[in-house]
């Protein structure tokens, strides 16, 4: 796999990944990432055929998707305080 290209967001870090005959486009928003394949034979011959197919549509709907992965994710994470280890108070 290499990387084939980039494509510039004010947000989300996407990059355009070449393997055999698969596109991979991934985005990523700080902890979380979205990875979308595409296979050559889908018509998507070149960088510029995949980067063309990313629309501003397409990306409100990974922005909104990101945002139902961080709520799920922060479920996981422990409420403040709890799991906190005990120290003795040391003077």
């Amino acid at each position: 796999m290499r990387i084939a290209g980039e494509i510039a967001h004010p947000r989300f870090k996407i990059t355009l990944f070449k393997m055999n005959t698969r596109w991979s486009v991934k985005i990523e928003d700080g902890m979380l990432e979205q990875t979308y394949k595409f296979r050559m034979q889908d018509g998507l011959q070149s960088a510029e055929a995949v980067k063309g197919r990313i629309s501003a549509e397409f990306l409100d709907a990974v922005e909104a998707l990101f945002e139902q992965m961080e709520r799920m994710r922060s479920g996981l994470l422990p409420e403040p305080g709890e799991g906190a280890e005990d120290f003795p108070e040391i003077i």
